[in-house]
């Protein structure tokens, strides 16, 4: 370490900022300064005669700074009354949200974090373990975490966190604690976990038994690593009555974790738990300024947490006691909070066909800032609806990023610039339809922040307020999608279902105009806007509005238009007439000028998104939109009309039939109960 970088050290730890005097442009004048200084002596010298050095000494007393003392901070206080839920996860949430938040007229940036973490981890060889790890000084001083850190699988979360433990071991004695979530679909990733275990703590022997810097100072007889474990759900708790060096004991505990079918996660509560029950570890010693042992919390789990209201209180416990929190996760999905997770039965007495039960795994920021739409004409945008949002649920990955931990996003179809498909999603699994690459989306980052920090920035600028009310409205009143195919069998039938097709475009259309006029509010503070996350996803809302409304009110008139100009005019290919008309997607625009206005500006609006943040969850839904054309056209088919019922006669209750074969009544044999998927 250069003497440049201990000054700033010294003075992290002095002043308990970030930021020295030396960061920024700091150096780069002082150089310029002592440059300029010196070569002003040197003319000095040359051209100002008589200038001679003069014949005394200078004598300096030094003074001995008095040392302060270091003062214990108190412990937390906490109050048993819980307040309003805010948050994603909670009913009326952004209401509440505004509340809360005070005005802010300055335009508030959050800078990107040079120090946070984001690309893709594999598993890490033991020859980089078995290298002396460089410990960093653990003082309390603002140390931000890592977010987005993705993996296929646990291990290579796993050799990271043994990384880590290390670390920590050669600066004190350690204990870490395992926080495991003991819903049902966590079996299979608990059990790797587990069976992972032998590695990480064989590892950490051999470091040992080598003599390695991180166990060398301590006594034979001392333990420096012991681990203990808790578990959540409804119900929270240890699952060992204290931390202990017996990894087989360890493994055990876990193996033993009861699965919880109420679908309830109290992460937040259970961490604040272990923090509170391994806070004497981490009290500073008056005499020695010293803490007694390390802790660190390692947190796998599927969901986000249904107990958001608690997150602030768990984030400045975690900050008071300097306790890193660990999660070994899975990605949110972009803008939205459920995915669905592939479930088959893990008894094979019952039916193993797959079953699609829907998780709480996002969304990635304080809010979704992404707008529900549907009315396109086609599937596509519910098929890719789930994408990788490229960072892991807001609350927990908060939680990491604030308290010096690592969020570590694990899903075993990751993959770049490929489409998965929900039969290649693995069992146990959210199925997500996209991954992107986590070096491009580490620009994309969420603001980490409280409620009412997150709501002063949404304030500064109207685009980003405008942003989180449409996206609000969106998701609270989902639109079906259109009716597209109209069969007239009969004219009255036919009439009819255009009718009913008009009432329900008729009841959309104010709700999308509710949407624009949200949106338009926002507009001219969308030039003002910095942030690239905040650019892109307004750029797409107003983008996909307004090709939404075109839909909508050409969708409308061409209904109005089949009811009266309508003629069917060819046939099937055995000559029958076509009796059939369906809606498809059109690049023309038959409805008028000012409609092929606001499609231009929509194409405008989505290209931009698609030129300006490539390689991104809102380009690729961009894309989606232009690829599907603004307007309509009718096309006539041939579809065949419904058969007579017609009664068939029985066997006359003969009872002379040929036995079946054995394979034959084998298949015919009934088949397994099919168990619903539980609460995950």
């Amino acid at each position: 370490m250069n003497p440049l970088q201990k000054f700033k050290r010294w003075w992290q730890i002095q002043t308990q900022q970030q930021e020295t005097p030396l960061d920024g442009e700091v150096p780069f004048w002082i150089m310029s300064f002592l440059f300029h200084l010196v070569l002003l002596i040197a003319l000095a010298r040359v051209f100002i005669p008589g200038l001679q050095s003069p014949e005394y000494e200078l004598a300096v007393e030094t003074v001995q700074p008095e040392m302060k003392k270091i003062e214990v901070a108190p412990d937390v206080q906490f109050n048993d009354e819980q307040s309003d839920d805010v948050g994603a996860n909670s009913k009326n949430s952004f209401e509440v949200a505004m509340s809360q938040a005070a005005d802010l007229s300055d335009l508030s940036k959050a800078e990107d974090d040079p120090e946070m973490e984001m690309r893709d981890l594999g598993e890490i060889p033991i020859e980089r373990l078995m290298m002396e790890p460089v410990a960093p000084k653990l003082e309390s001083i603002p140390v931000k975490g890592s977010v987005g850190v993705a993996s296929k699988g646990a291990e290579g979360a796993v050799d990271r966190i043994t990384q880590e433990i290390l670390l920590r071991l050669q600066e004190r004695k350690t204990t870490v604690v395992w926080m495991f979530d003991k819903s049902a679909s966590l079996l299979r990733q608990r059990e790797e976990i587990v069976s992972r275990f032998d590695r990480v703590y064989d590892e950490l022997g051999v470091l040992k038994e080598k003599g390695n810097k991180a166990f060398a100072k301590y006594k034979s007889d001392d333990e420096p690593l012991l681990t203990h474990v808790y578990a959540f759900g409804e119900q929270i708790g240890p699952v060992i009555k204290k931390a202990t060096a017996d990894v087989e004991k360890v493994k055990t505990a876990v193996r033993g974790i009861p699965t919880d079918r109420s679908g309830i996660e109290n992460v937040f509560q259970a961490i604040t738990m272990a923090v509170d029950d391994h806070k004497a570890l981490r009290r500073l010693n008056r005499s020695t300024g010293d803490r007694k042992r390390n802790v660190m919390i390692i947190v796998v789990s599927d969901e986000s947490g249904d107990d958001f209201q608690s997150l602030d209180g768990c984030v400045d416990i975690c900050k008071k006691y300097d306790v890193p929190i660990y999660v070994i996760g899975v990605p949110a999905p972009f803008g939205r909070k459920d995915t669905f997770v592939k479930w088959v039965d893990p008894d094979p007495k019952y039916d193993q066909s797959p079953q699609w039960a829907p998780v709480n795994q996002g969304p990635e920021s304080l809010f979704p800032e992404r707008l529900r739409l549907t009315f396109t004409g086609k599937r596509v945008f519910e098929e890719e609806a789930v994408l990788d949002s490229g960072f892991g649920p807001f609350g927990l990955t908060r939680l990491c990023y604030e308290s010096g931990g690592i969020y570590f996003t694990i899903h075993p179809n990751r993959k770049l610039n490929k489409r998965v498909r929900r039969r290649e999603t693995e069992d146990y699994t959210a199925h997500f339809s996209r991954f992107f690459d986590p070096e491009i989306m580490r620009r994309y980052r969420p603001d980490y922040v409280t409620t009412e920090t997150y709501m002063k920035r949404v304030r500064s600028n109207q685009a980003r307020f405008s942003l989180l009310q449409a996206a609000e409205a969106s998701w609270l009143n989902p639109m079906e999608p259109p009716q597209m195919r109209f069969e007239k069998l009969n004219e009255a039938t036919f009439v009819n279902q255009i009718t009913m097709a008009q009432r329900a475009a008729a009841s959309l259309e104010p709700q999308i105009n509710r949407l624009y006029q949200i949106l338009k509010s926002g507009e001219q503070d969308r030039i003002d806007e910095t942030s690239l996350r905040w650019k892109a996803g307004y750029d797409l809302a107003m983008g996909r509005v307004l090709a939404v409304k075109i839909r909508a009110e050409t969708y409308n008139q061409m209904l109005a238009m089949a009811k009266t100009n309508l003629k069917f005019k060819g046939t099937n290919k055995d000559g029958k007439k076509n009796n059939t008309w369906t809606l498809k997607p059109a690049d023309e625009i038959t409805t008028g000028s000012q409609s092929r206005k606001l499609a231009e500006r929509a194409k405008m609006y989505l290209q931009r998104v698609i030129d300006d943040h490539p390689d991104t969850p809102w380009a690729h839904l961009a894309k989606l939109e232009l690829d599907s054309p603004i307007g309509w056209k009718w096309v006539e088919s041939y579809t065949e009309p419904p058969r007579p019922r017609q009664n068939r006669p029985g066997n006359n209750n003969n009872n002379n039939a040929r036995p079946m074969r054995a394979e034959k009544a084998l298949k015919l044999q009934k088949p397994k109960q099919k168990r619903p998927a539980p609460k995950l």
